[in-house]
């Protein structure tokens, strides 16, 4: 169906034309016209399938025609939570470029950036707001914003804000909003739990699903291979090498792990065998995930390993590949994970690495999905291929090239008068003090 016939507005239709979207995803067909009607909704669509313009593009024409006398300064309009900073600044991107023509102002508040410049985005007042949980929290305790203009609440990946602990944060911050409101709750899966949840936060919520209950893309090509977990590296290592090769199609691949420390590990073996790689996690600072990210967008770094925390938001069109490096434990995250590929109508192949201690994932997973996923033996020779690169590790050239890229700076020296001609400016201890006093 085209946008032309879902009563959208001129101004939202035109941006629409200028990114070249003509018809709707079947989640859009069925939330905008809802939405426009004012409606609580409850929207399940597995990820890939249009879930941010469903919501936003609605409540963008909602937005204008209930505008009176401009936002009020540091207040917002449009509450969109994330789970993340990569999907927060996602949602603002979309929203920036669907609200072009209709005057809208658009702000994000997430960790890892100066609260003082969060400040600052909101003291006009904004229409749409994009944040995470925490930082939004301390944004509007310190006083520097207020949610009592709040007219549309949106939740987008509800069930990983429930997964990594945000409940208690979602509760405080819905006893800021106007009871009289309208709520959108989003997400891929929707486990018991998020039901309650959303029972408490949405009125005569209309419902919208698009797949079965935690489901899987149609054109994501799954398997799995059986093997020891000290020998994932080196499968990993021979899958990379052979499909960047002529023969391969591996054109941006994702690898996730389930550990911060874990994914840096993969990220410097991989140097160690010349396969350049960034990694994207909680740990990293917000100029660093942002730099990994564009560099895996434009193709200039095409192995990305993540998290699955900071995976939510890794929206990138040409992601070839998925490999799960390990099993996630939490059987709905596979469906996320695998997600992050074949998106925008292109096929996608989903690779689990599974060891011994995993089969157990893998068996909740099956079930999850209700589907068998297909057995992709170990490729020929891997034993002495595994055998040769594990000894490669070992040798001075190896742990050359996992050194850092600069030498550590020694201490800057400067003159001192009374104790030679050149001293450290490192300042001594105090033992180092009384003994140079005598």
């Amino acid at each position: 169906m085209s946008f032309q016939n879902l009563g959208l507005s001129q101004p939202v239709l035109q941006a629409l034309a200028f990114k070249g979207y003509k018809d709707a995803t079947p989640i859009q067909m069925q939330a905008i016209p809802t939405v426009l009607k004012g409606r609580d909704l409850l929207g399940i669509a597995q990820t890939g399938t249009g879930k941010t313009a469903a919501f936003m593009l609605p409540s963008i024409d909602r937005l204008v025609a209930s505008r009176r006398g401009g936002t009020r300064p540091q207040s917002c309009r449009m509450l969109v939570l994330a789970p993340t900073r990569e999907l927060a600044g996602q949602i603002a991107e979309s929203a920036r470029a669907y609200g072009q023509f209709a005057g809208l102002r658009v702000a994000t508040i997430f960790g890892g950036t100066s609260i003082g410049r969060n400040r600052a985005d909101v003291a006009r007042g904004v229409d749409v707001l994009v944040a995470t949980p925490g930082r939004l929290i301390d944004v509007v305790e310190q006083g520097y914003l207020t949610l009592r203009e709040v007219e549309i609440l949106v939740l987008d990946e509800a069930d990983q804000m429930l997964d990594l602990g945000f409940i208690h944060a979602l509760k405080q911050i819905v006893k800021m909003l106007p009871a009289r409101r309208q709520t959108l709750f989003f997400s891929a899966t929707m486990p018991k739990a998020i039901k309650e949840l959303a029972d408490r936060f949405l009125t005569d919520p209309a419902t919208v699903s698009v797949a079965p209950q935690s489901t899987t893309a149609e054109r994501v090509d799954q398997y799995v291979t059986f093997v020891q977990q000290g020998e994932k590296q080196a499968l990993l290592t021979m899958m990379l090498r052979w499909g960047f090769s002529e023969r391969g199609n591996m054109d941006r691949v994702l690898v996730f792990t389930r550990t911060k420390h874990g994914a840096d590990r993969v990220v410097k073996l991989l140097a160690g065998n010349n396969i350049p790689a960034n990694a994207i996690h909680g740990n990293k600072s917000q100029p660093q995930r942002e730099r990994a990210l564009a560099e895996f967008k434009s193709g200039r770094v095409r192995i990305l390993v993540a998290t699955d925390i900071a995976a939510r938001g890794i929206d990138v069109s040409g992601v070839s590949h998925v490999i799960n490096f390990e099993l996630p434990n939490v059987p709905e995250q596979y469906v996320h994970r695998i997600g992050r590929t074949a998106r925008a109508g292109n096929d996608g192949v989903a690779i689990a690495y599974c060891a011994d201690d995993e089969k157990a994932y893998l068996r909740d997973i099956e079930k999850l999905t209700r589907q068998k996923i297909a057995v992709e033996p170990l490729p020929q020779g891997f034993l002495a291929e595994a055998a040769r690169i594990k000894a490669s590790r070992t040798t001075p050239a190896f742990e050359e090239r996992l050194a850092p890229r600069h030498e550590e700076r020694a201490p800057r020296q400067r003159a001192h008068p009374q104790r030679g001609r050149y001293a450290s400016s490192v300042k001594p201890t105090g033992n180092a003090r009384r003994r140079a006093r005598g």
